[in-house]
């Protein structure tokens, strides 16, 4: 029998919760009263949006990330709901469009101007009729670009493609009437090619979106979920819930086979919905309890005991609602590696609360950041619907790796052909052997082959810096700012790896030159 320590190593031991100064936080926010066990609140590197009280209908507040202290009582609102909002969610791939759903059977979705607002916004961009009753859940595909989910007190959940120029829809291209109560939670995994979901009904489905057909179901009575989440590319989900004790409780389970949860544990009696958030990148778990002010988080490994415990972030002030910070909007040179924002509606507050990993060093650590998703989508919407699958592009989060620079140039054939020529003829130009003189000739043919010819100008991710047409509104240059850095960080890359590449055939040469 093997033994296995007491204590693990792990970069996110000591991790710790640090809230944001008064003057860091948002103040005055008339934060709703509903009682629907959502967030309320979404936040992305640009904005913070936020589901407030309105008489006659349905409002959100849309507040800039860097207008910190008090809020203006006659703040503009985004109020064209009749009736109140329920859920809002960020395009992940468009800082500027936002999406809400309401008790009036509508999803909406926004245009936000890039400048602070100044009047209401009453006029959506779209809208989706298809449900009979109230939108409880929205949730945007993570790797197509335009595909929206929504999930209604009607029992369904309805795709919409929004790549169409019709203002209103009321027609979505899939129903999902696999359900036969309210759908209280929806999770997709890494690539969108699977959905999650949770039901009052008190089963956790896995279901194939395209197809609509369930591919797992589980019934397992001791575990009442209300929450679930797929946990990257682990083959695992994470659900929280109520114990048959109506004790707060979480479990694991593995995603293809849902007979029986794989870790099951409670927590403690209090009687508030628990929120999971999954950080894919550095592998953390975190649950946020609402009616409390505690952030539990976890470390998912992939041997037992599955879910390892950290530690445990308390404030005195209870949340209503959380929202979470995008990867692409953290403070790297702080070590942040997760940031929340709290929602009191106590005190009509929003904190913020960044999960820091102490560091000495004031460098960028690569071991904590990792590759993370782009802003940008890796299928159009056609190609998810029509059976394609594929991953999140990934991006860097160096600072520095996106600056605006003039387009560098590739490094061509004839220049590494000169380097390395200048490189044979250094060391008093003895004359080598045949045998010997033709190894360095083998090595540029090889290289010759890797080398790409030909081509055009590189599109990266399908878009083609040159052949793309120029932007026309100030969101669409933004975007395109944005897809710009991105290419020079990949140009910079190539260029990086072909100086290592001349390094090591110099290397080699004088190598050569040394035996003979």
């Amino acid at each position: 029998m093997s033994w296995h320590p007491q204590y693990r190593s792990s970069k996110f031991r000591h991790v710790y919760g640090k809230a944001a100064s008064k003057d860091k936080c948002y103040d005055c926010v008339p934060i709703t009263c509903s009682v629907q066990d959502n967030q309320f609140c979404a936040v992305n590197p640009s904005f913070i949006a936020v589901v407030t009280e309105c008489a006659g209908g349905g409002a959100f507040l849309v507040i800039p990330i860097k207008q910190t202290g008090k809020l203006d009582p006659h703040y503009p609102k985004v109020c064209g709901h009749k009736g109140n909002v329920l859920d809002i969610k960020w395009n992940p791939f468009n800082d500027f469009v936002i999406a809400s759903c309401s008790e009036d059977a509508t999803v909406k979705i926004w245009d936000i101007p890039n400048q602070l607002l100044k009047r209401n916004i009453t006029t959506p961009k779209k809208e989706l009729l298809g449900h009979s009753r109230r939108v409880g859940l929205i949730e945007w595909h993570p790797t197509a670009n335009n595909i929206l989910f929504s999930s209604g007190y009607d029992y369904k959940i309805m795709v919409w493609n929004l790549d169409v120029k019709d203002a209103v829809l009321s027609k979505p291209v899939k129903i999902l009437d696999v359900h036969r109560d309210v759908v209280l939670s929806m999770s997709f995994n890494t690539d969108g090619s699977l959905l999650a979901t949770a039901c009052r009904d008190r089963k956790i489905r896995v279901i194939e979106p395209r197809a609509g057909t369930v591919l797992q179901e589980a019934s397992y009575k001791s575990h009442r979920a209300n929450k679930v989440l797929f946990l990257g590319n682990t083959q695992k989900l994470f659900s929280t819930g109520m114990s048959c004790w109506n004790n707060r409780q979480i479990a694991l389970w593995d995603q293809n086979d849902l007979s029986v949860p794989l870790l099951e544990e409670d927590l403690d009696g209090s009687s508030g919905l628990l929120f999971p958030v999954y950080d894919s990148d550095t592998h953390m778990l975190y649950v946020v309890g609402k009616g409390d002010g505690n952030i539990r988080y976890y470390e998912i490994s992939p041997e037992k005991p599955y879910l390892n415990y950290l530690m445990e972030y308390r404030s005195q002030l209870p949340q209503k609602g959380i929202g979470t910070m995008p990867k692409r909007g953290l403070d790297v040179a702080a070590c942040e590696i997760f940031r929340f924002y709290k929602l009191i509606p106590a005190r009509g507050l929003i904190e913020p609360v960044s999960m820091i990993v102490p560091r000495r060093s004031e460098s960028y650590q690569e071991d904590i950041y990792p590759l993370t998703a782009a802003a940008q989508p890796a299928l159009t919407a056609q190609q998810w619907l029509s059976g394609i699958n594929k991953g999140p592009l990934l991006v860097s989060l160096k600072p520095g790796s996106g600056a605006v620079n003039p387009l560098p140039q590739f490094l061509d054939l004839e220049s590494l052909m000169e380097v390395t020529d200048m490189s044979q003829q250094e060391g008093a130009g003895r004359k080598m052997p045949l045998e010997d003189e033709q190894k360095p000739r083998e090595k540029r043919q090889k290289l010759e082959e890797e080398l790409p010819r030909n081509e055009p100008t590189c599109p990266f991710n399908g878009f083609d810096t040159f052949e793309c047409p120029p932007p026309k509104t100030e969101s669409e240059l933004l975007r395109m700012y944005f897809r710009q850095q991105e290419e020079i960080c990949r140009l910079r890359a190539l260029i990086n790896q072909r100086d290592v590449q001349i390094k090591q055939l110099k290397l080699e040469l004088k190598n050569i030159r040394m035996d003979t």
